[in-house]
């Protein structure tokens, strides 16, 4: 939905001009995934693939080493998804470790990582305990920690950091019972006391991990409007708030399919009185905070999903090598093998863009938002169907959960609780639809921010004239630039890897001509045409897999002669990513979304009721 349709509702046009206010307007610095959606690939911008220097991989070794030890040693996975409860000499074992802290500064009394290394320890967590994991993940990644070192004070960053060395945990509170991904609807309120020094908070929020448990969480609330550009505009506060503060009230722990042991719940604000220095970024700035928060928080679920896919793929091998049918290990029958040819390859392309924007989240010269969020769409996406497949490959025993399985003296890997944990992350942190829509967005700003004039009626006449004399000028060159082939050389990169880069290098002109022509045709309508935005974003998405894929291949073949067969899971990605992306521009061209819109349309209005007859309807 467009924010310039003249047929939306006042209501759908003030969301989506908030959402719009808050977004990052500027891109100050490269997007190797942006500019491949305007038909560049900028190869510099990821080749050579960028590495960890020694220090820092000895740094990381030696740290994932003893998580290691000590989860092994002490955390019983299957127990904390069976009784919903992490146990407390986990938490102190953590704390002993200073994993409350990992990014955290040495300054403030943390240990001072690289995003590389926190995401390499969130990967092992995560392939072990997914309630571990979001307990670390949600704390750090969207918690107190990232918001502070990036907008704190120092006085904030002097008082809270600390803390978090010494195994305070932390939480976020953005969603409410009815806000979710339209931040307008927000109603918890910050209110301004008399003297101004402090803000009484009241509402409800839900959903927050960790919130049951934690020490100071942050807190988004509503604050007084302001006149922006003669015009009120709702604004949108973040709060760092003790929870020992008098009026936060535990209302409720949230129970759900999967990760049993997190502390998520609904928490009740009541005249909660947080000093006026406990705002972070400054007033009418917290969605700002928060979107902002996310593009490096979002890094963390690649990690994880990378660690899930690997431990699958584990699975699968020891399984499909012990597992006989028909006089054969079932590895060898082709329905199992090319499964595992999916797998393998699917988690080598994962582990490449988790990889990648890891030392893109280190790099401060580049600009993430896009990088992080086909990161988390993609890898999110694929270790769910990984999980279901290591299911399906496992049979009953897949589906059978761990403590009965051992029991009766089976293999007790827990597929089953796997498959459970790992369907939120498709969820959680903007869900793939809205991934979708957030690609889309950024993917289309060079060209609307070049429009927006035309498309603004305050814009004058005379401006008007100049926006579309610009925009001649522009695409005369820009348009006729992507119909020339690319015939760029690639050095000394294996040749099965050049390939895939040219293909690569050639798909994103076809994919900037198709999001050109689609402008052109819908114009201003373009934001609402959801179907054909997804498209653009899976083509997208699927060709900086490739890309990631090619320069990490090459990466590994020139540093670990172990890892000379890294070409050949390469090229099985590349190969199936090449098929879906054809298969994705013809069906920007022949598709079905009109028969699919019109029965929905009808489902809405009840006309096939009929099919739901003869079941039980409950809630």
């Amino acid at each position: 939905m467009s924010m310039y349709d003249k047929n939306i509702s006042k209501e759908k046009r003030e969301s989506l001009e908030f959402a719009e206010d808050q977004r990052e307007t500027q891109w100050n610095h490269p997007s190797f995934a942006l500019q491949l959606f305007q038909g560049k690939t900028d190869w510099d911008l990821i080749y050579p693939c960028p590495a960890q220097s020694e220090e820092d991989r000895r740094i990381g070794d030696e740290y994932v080493a003893k998580l290691k030890d000590f989860l092994e040693k002490n955390l019983d996975a299957d127990e904390v998804d069976r009784t919903g409860i992490i146990p407390e000499k986990i938490y102190k074992g953590l704390s002993s470790l200073g994993a409350f802290a990992i990014k955290v500064p040495k300054e403030y009394g943390g240990l001072g990582m690289s995003q590389v290394n926190y995401n390499r320890a969130i990967h092992l967590v995560a392939s072990y305990c997914g309630s571990t994991a979001v307990l670390l993940s949600a704390h750090q990644s969207i918690g107190v920690p990232q918001p502070l070192k990036v907008f704190g004070t120092e006085e904030q960053k002097k008082k809270y950091l600390p803390m978090f060395g010494k195994g305070v945990v932390s939480a976020f509170a953005l969603t409410e019972p009815d806000a979710g991904s339209d931040p307008r609807n927000m109603t918890t309120t910050a209110t301004p006391t008399e003297d101004g020094q402090h803000f009484l908070i009241n509402g409800d929020k839900l959903w927050c991990t960790n919130g049951l448990i934690a020490g100071v969480i942050v807190v988004m609330a509503v604050t007084p409007p302001k006149i922006i550009k003669g015009r009120e505009r709702k604004q949108i506060t973040a709060f760092i708030v003790e929870m020992d503060t008098p009026g936060i009230e535990k209302v409720h722990r949230c129970q759900f399919m999967g990760l049993h042991g997190i502390q998520n719940g609904l928490l009740r604000f009541k005249d909660v009185k947080v000093p006026r220095e406990n705002i972070i970024g400054g007033e009418g700035e917290g969605l700002k905070l928060a979107l902002t928060t996310l593009n490096t928080g979002r890094l963390t679920l690649p990690a994880a999903s990378v660690g899930i896919a690997k431990w699958c793929l584990y699975v699968c091998r020891e399984w499909s090598t012990e597992r006989v049918q028909w006089g054969n290990p079932i590895g060898e029958h082709e329905a199992i093998g090319l499964k595992l040819g999916y797998i393998s390859s699917h988690t080598f392309a994962m582990e490449a863009m988790n990889w990648l924007c890891s030392h893109m989240g280190d790099d401060k010269k580049k600009d993430i938002r896009l990088e992080a969020a086909i990161a988390k769409y993609f890898c999110t996406y694929h270790s769910w169907l990984i999980a279901d497949e290591t299911l399906q490959i496992r049979g009953g025993q897949g589906y059978e959960n761990a403590e009965s399985l051992k029991a009766r003296g089976q293999h007790a890997w827990p597929v089953e609780r796997v498959l459970r944990d790992v369907r939120i992350n498709l969820i959680i942190e903007g869900t793939s639809e809205i991934m979708h829509l957030f690609i889309a967005r950024e993917a289309l700003d060079p060209h609307l921010s070049k429009a927006l004039p035309l498309l603004s009626s305050k814009t004058s006449l005379g401006g008007k004239l100049k926006t579309f004399l610009g925009l001649g000028a522009y695409y005369a060159t820009w348009y006729p630039s992507l119909w020339f082939p690319s015939f760029k050389g690639y050095g000394d990169l294996d040749p099965q890897l050049a390939g895939h880069m040219r293909y690569c290098a050639n798909a994103s002109k076809k994919l900037a001509r198709l999001v050109f022509h689609n402008m052109m045709k819908y114009q201003k309508k373009l934001e609402s045409k959801q179907a054909i935005l997804n498209r653009v974003v899976d083509i997208g998405v699927e060709l900086f897999a490739i890309a990631a894929t090619c320069t990490y291949a090459d990466y590994l073949i020139k540093t670990n002669k172990d890892k000379a067969n890294a070409v050949e899971l390469a090229d099985l990605y590349c190969r199936m990513a090449r098929r879906k992306v054809d298969g994705f521009f013809r069906s920007s061209r022949s598709n079905d979304d009109r028969q699919h819109l019109s029965v929905s349309k009808k489902i809405l209005a009840r006309e096939f009721e009929w099919l739901e007859d003869e079941i039980i309807k409950s809630a």
